[in-house]
């Protein structure tokens, strides 16, 4: 099938649950995620209909319509873990739309159609736009997601580039979401923010994953991030709403990394995404 255009974006772990207290933090990692727009039909799955979502409020927003095209998705990111992968795909479609059009999007205009896009493929309880700015930038974004990209971003910051972020993989999402159980923690999620706002993403991220392991009274996840922390991490906790964790690090890793390999399914290892492949992948198609 011919190549029309590349897209790609990268996953990502929680700072703050957006169903806490109606704002939320991600933070990009390099699990990349590509979108490839083809002639032809789709070569993947697309159980949720996110990207028949996609194309959709692509052409309502007035960009030109592909007809004959497919999609093919290579995906780093384990889906239904809360690494962000639905946000993920939405935005490198995005991306790649906005390439075979020569339409010049602005990160807003994407970050807009993507969760416009997760809404109506109903793959998203928030809308996810904070998943969808770490989808596309380094650092964090703290967002409130009921207003406009443009409006939405309230404080934001860089992250240390020498950390390691390891990632357990406890098994398929079992447990349902509940917004009520999420607001029950607010206390909790108050003090992830009021980290966040001490500019202490590391805290913020612990302490978001107290609050969303006992909102869905995951207290597996709870002892597995106490172990984590007590053999070394930085920061541990549960991300989106699992049941995926990470593990921030910085140096040694062996014992953290031997905890997750003794509790997960599988231990990815990876960090977080930094400013030089965002640069490289704006200029690799400017």
């Amino acid at each position: 099938m011919k190549l029309l255009a590349t897209g790609t974006a990268n996953g990502g772990i929680s700072v703050l649950h957006a169903a806490g207290l109606g704002k939320g933090c991600s933070a990009g990692i390099e699990l990349r995620c590509e979108a490839r727009l083809v002639e032809g039909a789709n070569s993947n799955r697309d159980d949720h209909g996110l990207l028949e979502a996609v194309m959709q409020v692509w052409v309502e927003s007035g960009y030109p319509r592909f007809d004959g095209v497919g999609w093919e998705i290579d995906s780093k990111i384990p889906v239904g873990q809360g690494l962000k992968s639905s946000a993920a795909v939405a935005c490198a479609a995005l991306k790649a739309l906005d390439q075979a059009a020569w339409t010049g999007l602005s990160d807003y205009e994407i970050v807009d159609m993507a969760v416009e896009s997760q809404r109506r493929a109903r793959c998203t309880i928030t809308g996810s736009m904070d998943d969808a700015w770490a989808a596309i930038c380094d650092g964090w974004k703290l967002v409130d997601p009921f207003v406009p990209s443009r409006e939405s971003v309230l404080m934001e910051g860089d992250i240390e580039d020498d950390l390691e972020v390891l990632i357990g993989l406890r098994g398929p999402r079992v447990a349902s979401i509940d917004s009520f159980d999420f607001e029950s923690q607010s206390k909790l999620f108050e003090r992830a923010l009021a980290s966040l706002s001490n500019g202490s993403v590391l805290s913020a991220i612990s302490t978001n994953g107290m609050a969303v392991s006992a909102a869905m009274t995951d207290d597996e996840s709870l002892r597995l991030c106490n172990s984590l922390i007590f053999r070394g991490a930085l920061a541990a906790g549960i991300s989106g709403s699992g049941p995926a964790v990470a593990a921030i690090c910085q140096g040694d890793s062996e014992g953290v990394a031997e905890i997750l390999e003794n509790s997960c399914e599988r231990v990815i290892k990876t960090q977080f995404a930094s400013q030089i492949e965002v640069e490289e992948e704006a200029d690799r198609w400017g």
